[in-house]
């Protein structure tokens, strides 16, 4: 066996004439360094953390801080997907950093560890579709860590869809997709027991999908363990193609009970010490550039707004400041982009910007055109306001962590009352065609009103088979079936997640279709349409962003 202290030989054997040279002078914690037990390459940090990494797979075999063991449930290995088979697996020092580089077929992985510090930093670099790789998983031993999260499996014995959405003994749901995070709400995931917390920082997700919304499966607990992900491509109600590239780096982060640094944070991190280490994909921070934004003008003011910019290629956003709209978006990739302003979630503003390395490219105060936002347009009335997002609808809040059938939901039936206060608050987030479809929203009009013709308006946020809304007016017009949006093909709704995309639906309603009777209420009847589906809540469906009557 091979002991920790390796020669200047050994490592440029592995490394190539790149480190030939004595690392003279490199600090090195007590204890820093690796070994081969013959089944795994064993590295040291030296500051608490042990753990092994295959010589066949690649896996992470062992994950030791301070003397306990957190790798292991299952009798699985912690590894990219469900683990990639035989592979090439070499390892190798360059002073203060050990590099253990993984390679199977098109894919290359990468572990590495810095003296002194209790981090494993990784990177998964997908060339193309040739290798299934879609997640990195940890994999947590059972009874560590309190097995007390929103999506724990231990309790929730009963499953109800399709092997993966279980319901507790008190009607409780529970599912490893219901994150109730988006990617751009988090920094890390993971647990503590108040002296010992094991988390995974995520990466900036430059070459994942689905933007700064999405909302993604990110860890699980049940009763033989834990697992905690980084999904580098998450198929449930995916809006965009897969994108190819190096992932990461993205960090298993072991401490003494808090939070993760934040210095290993997406957008503070700096791995300048990885720059000449020969990670296959790898783009120093002098290879990227920025874009930067004046302002933003024409923007509603009581909400956030987020620039983002995307191609095929790679993905990136900012939160733009409230006071005025600028932002700033760093370590992007040379390329053209689109760029994407959102109010809330809903794109407003949409333009072309190209980005070179080293350089920062400056934009002018971008004016949001009034009519690009519905919510400027003068409406009769307005159930809910536009923002890309069905929150303040009925049970919306709850739909992110849990299946609609859950106990803690309010009826999804029930009328509604334009001018009673609630109709909001009383309008269900979703409509199925066999829960909820023919809802009655009841409004009264003025004499002038009746006498005009009017556009309807119904904006949607994603739609579960081909799900879309039919209206029909005081029981005597019938709106046509409109064609359906393009959406995505998966389970939406019942897996915590609205985010599809966004589109507005209009009916232009004659003049005849309306009571003349100024006391009396009209009505409007919501039904969804779809050919498409099953029963119940897996049956089409569709989820609503906002309701009005143009004037």
């Amino acid at each position: 066996m091979a002991g920790r202290s390796h020669n200047v030989a050994a490592q440029a054997t592995t490394l190539g004439k790149r480190f030939a040279r004595p690392l003279a002078g490199t600090a090195a914690a007590a204890g820093f360094g690796w070994s081969d037990d013959g089944s795994n390459y064993v590295v040291d940090t030296g500051a608490g953390l042990v753990f092994k990494v295959s010589k066949t797979n690649g896996d992470l075999t062992s994950l030791v801080y301070k003397g306990t063991e957190y790798q292991g449930y299952g009798g699985k290995n912690s590894h990219v997907e469900s683990g990639l088979g035989t592979s090439t697996v070499t390892i190798a020092q360059s002073g203060s950093t050990i590099l253990v580089s993984v390679a199977y077929g098109t894919l290359k992985h990468y572990y590495a560890a810095r003296s002194g510090e209790n981090n494993v930093y990784l990177w998964t670099d997908k060339a193309d579709s040739s290798v299934t790789a879609t997640r990195y998983i940890v994999r947590v031993k059972a009874g560590l860590f309190l097995n007390d999260e929103p999506d724990s499996y231990t309790y929730a014995p009963t499953v109800i869809e399709s092997a993966d959405v279980f319901e507790k003994s008190d009607g409780q749901t529970r599912a490893k997709h219901y994150s109730k995070l988006r990617v751009m709400d988090y920094s890390y995931i993971g647990w503590t027991t108040g002296s010992v917390g094991l988390w995974i920082v995520r990466s900036n997700h430059e070459k994942a999908s689905g933007g700064p919304f999405y909302r993604s499966l990110l860890r699980h607990q049940s009763a033989d363990g834990g697992g905690l992900y980084e999904i580098l491509y998450y198929g449930e109600n995916q809006t965009e193609s897969e994108r190819y590239g190096l992932q990461g780096p993205y960090v298993i982060a072991l401490t003494d009970g808090g939070a993760p640094s934040p210095s290993l944070y997406p957008g503070t991190l700096t791995t300048s010490w990885a720059d000449s280490l020969g990670i296959s994909g790898y783009v120093a921070a002098g290879g990227r550039g920025r874009v930067a934004g004046v302002g933003i003008t024409g923007r509603d003011t009581a909400y956030p707004y987020t620039v983002g910019l995307a191609n095929s290629a790679a993905q990136y956003w900012g939160s733009a400041r409230s006071s005025d709209g600028y932002f700033s978006i760093a370590g992007v990739l040379p390329g053209t982009y689109t760029l994407t302003v959102f109010k809330g979630e809903l794109a407003v503003y949409t333009s072309s910007v190209t980005v070179s390395a080293g350089a920062t490219t400056t934009l002018n105060t971008i004016a949001v055109p009034s009519s690009n936002d519905p919510g400027n347009a003068t409406a009769i009335w307005r159930i809910n306001n536009w923002d890309g997002t069905p929150g303040g609808f009925k049970n919306a809040d709850l739909m992110t962590y849990a299946h609609p059938s859950d106990v803690r939901a309010a009826s999804w039936t029930g009328n509604v009352v334009v001018g009673s206060g609630t109709e909001t608050s009383a309008f269900p987030c979703y409509l199925w065609k066999d829960v909820n479809s023919g809802i009655v929203v009841y409004f009264k009009l003025t004499a002038a009103q009746a006498a005009a013709a009017h556009t309807l308006r119904i904006g949607v946020t994603t739609a579960y088979a081909n799900g879309r809304p039919q209206v029909v007016v005081n029981d005597t017009w019938t709106s046509a079936v409109p064609s359906p949006p393009t959406q995505p093909s998966t389970r939406s709704l019942t897996v915590g997640s609205y985010r599809g995309n966004n589109h507005t639906f209009t009916y232009s309603v004659p003049a005849s279709a309306w009571l003349t009777d100024t006391s009396a209420y009209n009505t409007l009847k919501i039904y969804v349409a779809s050919g498409s589906g099953t029963t119940s809540y897996l049956s089409a469906g569709t989820s609503i962003d906002a309701i009005d009557l143009l004037a």
